[in-house]
């Protein structure tokens, strides 16, 4: 099996993922996935396509992930592994699908007005 290339993206992270055949190393920026994640909830949600589809210890993964915040950056990790895992095989896409894990989430942050404190603060209102 060659490696295989896959995008993920959340708010504004933007994960790059390499999934090759190995041990269940995964690899964040240079860092293990624990030094790099350091609650135990964001890695859960890096592992949860792996756990779901049962395959933790039959792929080595490297991440390249820039942008966004630490939970951004880990559910656009989920999300590129997801889609890495369906191309690899199709019948994963039947277990990941009906848990959401291949929906890009496509909330972003709401832009500032002119003329205003915050996307929708105002700024105080004196009638006299």
């Amino acid at each position: 099996m060659e490696t295989i290339h896959k995008i993920g993206r959340r708010k504004t992270a933007v994960a790059r993922v390499y999934v090759s055949e190995g041990e269940g190393n995964i690899t964040i920026n240079g860092k293990e996935l624990t030094n790099y994640f350091t609650t135990g909830t964001l890695q859960y949600k890096v592992k949860q396509a792996l756990l779901l589809t049962e395959n933790l210890e039959s792929f080595n993964i490297t991440v390249n992930v820039f942008g966004g915040g630490v939970t951004g950056q880990a559910e656009a990790i989920r999300l590129a592994i997801s889609r890495a895992l369906c191309e690899i095989d199709a019948e994963n896409r039947s277990v990941l699908k009906p848990e959401g894990l291949l929906t890009r989430d496509p909330r972003m942050v709401e832009r500032k007005k002119f003329g205003q404190k915050k996307a929708r603060k105002k700024f105080q209102f004196s009638k006299r």
